[in-house]
């Protein structure tokens, strides 16, 4: 593209520098030759007069010296009235022409050895036709045109190599943008991801690189989504497999038993590998389109009955509260179901036997709250917890359950907050926005209330 254009330049401005300077050369000529003759014209004019007042040879002699005898001037008398032909100088015409220009009455021009002469008539007072003759040689016909002709080229020349300057400048600014754009489509083809273009150049070459930078985020956002679904995919499993350990546990002794235990083992470890395998990129969670949603009340009552067998085996006391009426929330179902799961394994994986746990659901005006309490130990760094990928930092934890709850709340415009319960152990709080507006700031001050007992009690929620 770069030489083309410089190609398409240069031929564009020679041509238009020969359209213009070969008849701008001609014109310089011809006004070099018309001076010439003004000149010679204005020297025959000087002589004129006196050839009307006298034809003495003497007297006509120093006029023609006094008019200047160097150019090469001449006049030609004819014979009249007894007085025979005079011709004074140099004569460089042919008779025939002379004769021509006294017969016709009018001046003429006509080429002789090195260069022109110019023959002008000059009526006499006896009514005879005198002819003067004066000389241009070439050379002063030619005077300057050179020059000027030089000049003329070197500006030509001048044109053609500042366009070609030009057009190589810009021709650069047109390609390196479309090299970028194409190094970058090659190093987005070789997997790195990184890869952007600068946004600049041409206005059609900036919204091309703004079209792929776009493309690659696009590209980036669809692979992290990818990975981030097989993440959450991969953790659900988690809550399958915590009841196949608690069944596993109870097995008792045997080979069978242990290769049972050996397996679920296995299969958590796998399990685990893919979740910390896919989880590198933040995904994107939009939140529930209107008329989209579920019941949290049913949600919760659900996910208990199938963790409270579990309970009974593990001697867990639980307890739960707020589902006696429907709560909508604009969170899909699957999600809130994946949501709880994550958040009641993790009590049955980091907490002891028998250490007893607790889910309330708090319908607000406008935001749903669902806390899930334990007595365990609790978590010496809820902050730590909540960074995706670190975990509560125990043994096999990957970190990815309370991103799924956070990014749960997000997409609504709450939030998530780790505590210490009243049971004594850790609270995770859910703060389900049903306007999806955003909190007003870290803790929802005036949203929530405590008994003295210590239990959250729903008012008014304030934003």
């Amino acid at each position: 593209m770069r030489w083309a254009l410089v190609k398409v330049c240069l031929a564009v401005t020679t041509m238009v520098v020969v359209a213009f300077a070969v008849p701008l050369g001609l014109v310089v000529k011809e006004m070099a030759r018309d001076r010439a003759f003004s000149n010679a014209e204005r020297e025959a004019a000087a002589v004129a007069p006196a050839l009307s007042i006298t034809t003495d040879r003497d007297k006509l002699e120093r006029v023609v010296a006094s008019a200047g005898a160097d150019s090469g001037m001449a006049v030609h008398l004819a014979a009249a009235d007894g007085r025979p032909a005079l011709d004074l100088g140099r004569q460089r015409a042919a008779d025939r022409d002379i004769q021509a220009v006294r017969k016709l009455g009018r001046a003429s021009t006509t080429t002789v050895t090195g260069g022109s002469t110019l023959l002008q008539p000059v009526a006499l007072g006896s009514g005879t036709i005198a002819v003067v003759e004066v000389y241009v040689p070439e050379s002063e016909v030619t005077n300057g045109v050179g020059t000027a002709w030089a000049v003329l080229a070197a500006v030509g020349l001048a044109l053609i190599v500042g366009s070609v300057a030009v057009a190589d400048r810009l021709g650069v600014r047109m390609v390196r943008p479309a090299q970028r754009l194409v190094r970058g489509a090659h190093e987005l083809g070789e997997g790195k991801l990184g890869s952007r273009v600068p946004e600049d150049g041409p206005t059609e070459l900036r919204l091309a690189a703004v079209a792929f930078n776009s493309m690659a985020d696009q590209v980036v956002q669809l692979l992290a989504n990818e990975r981030e679904l097989a993440a959450d995919l991969s953790h659900r499993l988690r809550t399958p497999l915590t009841v196949l350990r608690l069944n596993a546990a109870s097995l008792g002794a045997g080979p069978a038993a242990e290769q049972t235990r050996a397996a679920v083992a296995q299969l958590e470890r796998e399990v685990d590998t893919i979740i910390r395998t896919a989880r590198e990129a933040k995904p994107q969670t939009a939140a529930a389109g209107p008329g989209t949603g579920c019941d949290a009340a049913g949600v919760v009552r659900e996910r208990m009955e199938f963790w409270s067998a579990l309970a009974e085996d593990e001697g867990r006391k639980w307890r739960v509260a707020g589902v006696e009426r429907p709560v909508r929330i604009p969170v899909a179902r699957a999600d809130l179901a994946a949501a709880l799961d994550a958040l009641l394994g993790n009590v049955f994986r980091h907490t002891a036997e028998g250490t007893a746990f607790a889910v309330d659901v708090h319908n607000g005006e406008d935001a749903v709250i669902v806390l899930v309490s334990d007595a365990g130990p609790g978590i010496p760094d809820p902050d730590a917890a909540m960074a995706r990928g670190r975990g509560s930092g125990s043994a096999g934890s990957t970190g990815l359950g309370l991103d799924i709850v956070r990014r749960l709340a997000e997409s609504t415009g709450g939030d998530v907050r780790i505590g210490a319960s009243v049971l004594g152990g850790t609270e995770v709080r859910i703060w389900i926005q049903l306007d999806g507006r955003k909190p007003v700031g870290r803790g929802h001050r005036g949203s929530v209330r405590r008994r003295r007992s210590g239990k959250p009690v729903p008012t008014g929620l304030d934003h």
